[in-house]
């Protein structure tokens, strides 16, 4: 099939944020380009304000984070059976998966019914998903070069890892980007990370009132559980902060801030660069194979970031982290020109490529 004929696309993208927004860049590509294009969701709550503005259709598959029970094994079984009949009431020519756990269903049914498959691992270290399903795929791609020794048998192409353009040209929050003041947000990713929610409120409380002349103004999404618990612990201590349980104009944020503490997730990290923020970044420990120490690690080695270990993550830490960060205007200039170098603005344009050059009955 020529690459300019119109094609019926599936992006499969659910799960968790950091594989939602990265899908979604590349769908927003692909329908611009005149392709029907339909994301396949999980169908969890959260998805439902991570795809907001998505006009076209959605495809709800039932995925579910895999289990080794009777329970996960039927959910399964009734996800692929739906994602069979989504291919074929859908005509779909070719299958983009993120490579989250909601990527597995549609995957195999791609397999079963000989749609070609392309494949996006967005992290340094490539999750168990793309792992196993990348002998299916026609393409796998990857944002970093390091990801390939992990995918002996792939067909490995390097795409970067597709970001929300708009994210750089969204204005600062309001009153927040200030010549003279110091502007911190925090973000545990769609939602949120309770350990960064207790050490930030907790570090910045403290350390704005040590500071009065700081000027500190602190930004912070926290999720849904600790909300109301991180904006007492500012308005006691007299913070001026912007609590969010789920902040949907995230460049607003960054385009705002002097710093922004969060896990080293490949999305969070891509968008970092794009809009080219200093950053602390704390790796989520769980993580499998440790794939976001290695993020980390990708833009320390560039001079973009820095990197706390959560075991040694403490308000104390912090603290003095920022006793020296807040007025070092010199290395924080350094940390922008730095991440802007890694950026890779035009990663959605390339794995869009690579769909429409992969689509095509075998």
């Amino acid at each position: 099939m020529s690459p300019a004929s119109k094609l019926n696309i599936a992006v499969a993208c659910g799960g968790t944020g950091g594989h939602t927004f990265p899908g979604l860049a590349t769908a927003r590509v692909l329908r611009a380009r005149g392709h029907n294009v339909t994301l396949w969701m999980a169908g969890r709550d959260i998805e439902e304000q991570t795809v907001k503005g998505w006009e076209s259709p959605v495809f709800k598959t039932g995925a579910r984070q895999l289990r080794k029970n009777p329970a996960a094994m039927t959910a399964l079984w009734r996800s692929l059976m739906r994602s069979r009949r989504g291919l074929r009431q859908q005509s779909c020519d070719v299958l983009l998966a993120m490579g989250s756990y909601a990527s597995l269903p549609p995957v195999l049914a791609a397999r079963l019914a000989r749609v070609p498959i392309v494949l996006h691992e967005a992290n340094t270290i490539p999750g168990k998903a793309v792992a196993t399903l990348s002998r299916f795929a026609r393409a796998t791609a990857i944002s970093f070069a390091e990801s390939a020794r992990w995918l002996p048998r792939a067909r490995v192409v390097q795409t970067g890892l597709p970001v929300r353009t708009e994210l750089r040209g969204q204005p600062p929050l309001g009153g927040f980007r200030q010549p003279h003041g110091f502007t911190v947000f925090i973000t545990g990713g769609s939602q949120g990370a309770h350990v960064l929610n207790r050490v930030c409120s907790t570090a910045l409380a403290e350390w704005g009132r040590a500071h009065p002349g700081a000027a500190l103004r602190v930004i912070h999404q926290t999720g849904a559980a600790d909300e109301a618990a991180v904006r007492a612990a500012y308005e006691a201590a007299g913070i001026d902060a912007q609590v969010f349980a789920f902040l949907g104009q995230m460049g607003r944020a960054f385009n705002a801030a002097d710093l922004v503490i969060g896990r080293a997730g490949a999305a969070t990290c891509a968008e970092l660069c794009l809009c080219g923020v200093p950053s602390l970044l704390v790796p989520l420990p769980t993580a499998v194979r440790d794939h976001q120490r290695a993020n980390a690690a990708h833009l320390v080695e560039a001079g973009a970031a820095e990197c706390c270990l959560q075991a040694d993550f403490t308000p104390a830490w912090l603290s003095g982290f920022l006793d020296k960060f807040a007025t070092d205007v010199a290395r924080r200039e350094a940390m922008r020109a730095s991440a802007l170098a890694l950026a890779v603005p035009d990663a959605a344009e390339r794995l869009a490529d690579l769909v429409e050059s992969s689509a095509g009955r075998e």
